[in-house]
């Protein structure tokens, strides 16, 4: 595969795997690309136009699209100390095509808030009135973009350009591929959910979440009780860019839903969602990335790249033995 081969790969897993539909997905990318068309030629200039073909502002790539990849290094977070790692690996044996981050870097962070947009179709899928969810998400975007403003983006990305290493960012499209996975099983095993332990139990049947629950970073009730119902089950904290307003969760509440699951939560949040007596389930932060890291991953093993995991990333392969 090429870098550019497991860009559009990435792209396209996520817009399958999107809760919201990918009819809604796909009339999103028809109206950016009307918008793009009535622009004026200086504002075109200053547009960016990987947002006609990719609905996920917070995935992207930097190097040579044309380059083959053999072997990966692919982790959460990835770093400059991270990119002395794959030159290392490079230099002893173990050359490194392409680093992979899940958490975004470069112009994918600045943009990241773009990507929560994302939320409030699938805010609305769950029965929150549309306008609600656009009004209260477009305040948070609004904090997210002027939060992420005065991060140094570009470090990691010169660091690459400097050891001549292709770096990718895969973080809505691997949100997606959990979040939808998690639905799944949920759904699969629905009949025998009433209680949000019976639900908890569920998740940490997945092996990421056995692996975090070792390192004391497992799934856990940040609000409600084990012995309650779980109502109506939301995903609505497990993609989406990153964590929305605090003032969702009444209206989630009022809109019939009793149990969110998410992979982390803010204290401001989780006060707010206990007002509302709502369970909370955190199902966790770095094991989830790692969810939906591996099933991404999983497919690039399938077309012959060997991954070789770092920064955080639980690597728990979902392929049979004998089949790739």
């Amino acid at each position: 595969m090429t870098v550019k081969q497991i860009y559009n790969l990435a792209i396209e897993l996520g817009v399958k795997s999107d809760l919201r539909g990918q009819a809604i997905v796909k009339r999103k990318l028809e109206r950016v690309k009307m918008h793009f068309n009535d622009l004026s030629q200086a504002q075109k200039n200053e547009f960016d136009q990987e947002r006609l073909t990719n609905p996920f502002s917070d995935t992207r790539f930097w190097g040579d699209p044309n380059r083959p990849v053999k072997r990966i290094l692919a982790g959460i977070d990835i770093e400059v100390s991270d990119l002395l790692l794959a030159n290392e690996l490079s230099k002893n044996g173990k050359k490194i095509d392409l680093v992979l981050a899940h958490h975004p870097i470069g112009s994918a962070l600045a943009g990241l808030h773009e990507v929560m947009e994302l939320q409030v179709e699938l805010m609305a899928k769950y029965g929150m009135p549309i306008n609600v969810a656009e009004g209260l998400t477009h305040i948070r975007m609004s904090e997210v973009s002027r939060g992420v403003s005065a991060v140094n983006h570009n470090r990691v990305i010169d660091a690459a350009k400097l050891l001549d290493f292709s770096v990718m960012c895969t973080h809505t499209p691997t949100d997606n591929l959990v979040a939808n996975y998690l639905d799944q099983v949920i759904k699969k095993d629905l009949k025998n959910i009433e209680t949000v332990g019976e639900l908890l139990a569920l998740i940490k049947k997945q092996p990421e979440y056995q692996e975090a629950i070792k390192f004391k970073s497992g799934p856990r009730l940040f609000c409600g009780k084990e012995s309650n119902y779980t109502g109506k089950i939301a995903l609505t904290e497990i993609t989406g860019g990153t964590e929305g307003s605090k003032e969702i969760y009444s209206h989630l509440a009022m809109a019939g839903i009793g149990t969110v699951v998410g992979m982390h939560m803010k204290e401001d949040n989780r006060l707010e969602a206990e007002k509302a007596h709502l369970n909370i389930v955190i199902a966790g932060h770095m094991s989830s990335d790692s969810l939906g890291m591996n099933l991404f991953l999983d497919e690039l093993v399938k077309r012959g790249v060997e991954v070789i995991p770092c920064s955080g990333l639980i690597r728990c392969s979902r392929i049979k033995k004998g089949k790739k």
